[in-house]
């Protein structure tokens, strides 16, 4: 069985487990009548936010792609090519670990494709943290569940990020050139998609009634918080959708909000991986 062979069974194996799994977690949700009920209850402007939440999708995943494409370079398709198949990936392994294997499997290149998304995962990570915590400070925490030893806690992880990000250069340089600068970027271009994360989740608990008394600024400052609190807190994946309604519920104080989390996995997750098929080609080439 030639290379090539065995990278095509290994990409659409990938794939059709993705899609196995979004189909069990579809037939699995039990508050269908409650998604349902609100989702009825929805005037234009609320069907009008949900709407752009969807359109805001793609901009999203091309986000990404442009961060990607910034950590090695290759062309937007291939970046979005990546991008929407590591979704599949994603969705199948714990704590998304999958899904630069699954970029490196489309790349044929895994040391390389390895180092860069290691790079690409803490600058992520760095600007979540980052936004996290300006807004924790000018918010203020929610409740007594973020207190003081939350914030040790954080500042201790954005502190060990920064070690690894200064010291990436000369870690990754047998299999990747890093240099400082480029950290930067991608921590700047982090930020700028955290901030279409912050404004799609404002969308949806808007759509649904679940934002409160907060206004359009202090829903960004939450929605912030709230990608804090799911990637900074200790779970297990198999818990992760319970983790995020329960954190949505605390932060904006509304029992709607928890299903916010389903509408945004719905919109972000659901349907890049059903678009994937559609940007993948069939002449690929595998060394």
């Amino acid at each position: 069985m030639t290379k090539r062979r065995v990278y095509h069974i290994i990409e659409w194996v990938i794939a059709l487990a993705g899609c196995g799994f979004l189909v069990w977690k579809l037939a699995t949700y039990d508050d269908y009548a409650g998604l349902w009920a609100t989702l009825c209850g929805m005037g234009s402007k609320q069907w009008s936010a949900l709407a752009l939440c969807v359109v805001l999708m793609p901009l999203n995943m091309t986000l990404e792609a442009w961060r990607w494409r910034t950590l090695i370079p290759m062309s937007w398709r291939e970046a979005h090519q990546q991008v929407y198949y590591s979704k599949l990936a994603g969705l199948i392994t714990p704590w998304k670990l999958g899904e630069y294997p699954a970029r490196a499997v489309l790349r044929n290149e895994w040391a390389q494709t390895l180092s860069m998304g290691a790079v690409g995962s803490a600058t992520m990570t760095m600007a979540i943290v980052i936004a996290g915590l300006g807004s924790l400070v000018v918010l203020g925490s929610p409740g007594t569940l973020v207190d003081a030893m939350y914030f040790l806690l954080v500042s201790a992880v954005l502190l060990l990020l920064i070690l690894m990000l200064a010291l990436a250069p000369r870690l990754l340089r047998r299999w990747a050139v890093v240099s400082h600068q480029l950290v930067l970027v991608s921590v700047g271009q982090s930020l700028i998609r955290l901030l279409c994360w912050c404004v799609q989740l404002y969308l949806v608990l808007f759509a649904i009634d679940g934002l409160g008394d907060l206004g359009f600024l202090g829903g960004l400052g939450q929605s912030a918080v709230y990608y804090l609190l799911v990637t900074v807190t200790p779970n297990v994946p198999i818990a992760e959708a319970g983790i995020r309604g329960a954190w949505a519920v605390v932060l904006f104080g509304s029992v709607n909000a928890a299903l916010a989390g389903v509408l945004l996995w719905a919109i972000n997750t659901l349907l890049p991986c059903l678009i994937w098929p559609f940007l993948s080609k069939k002449d690929k080439k595998f060394a």
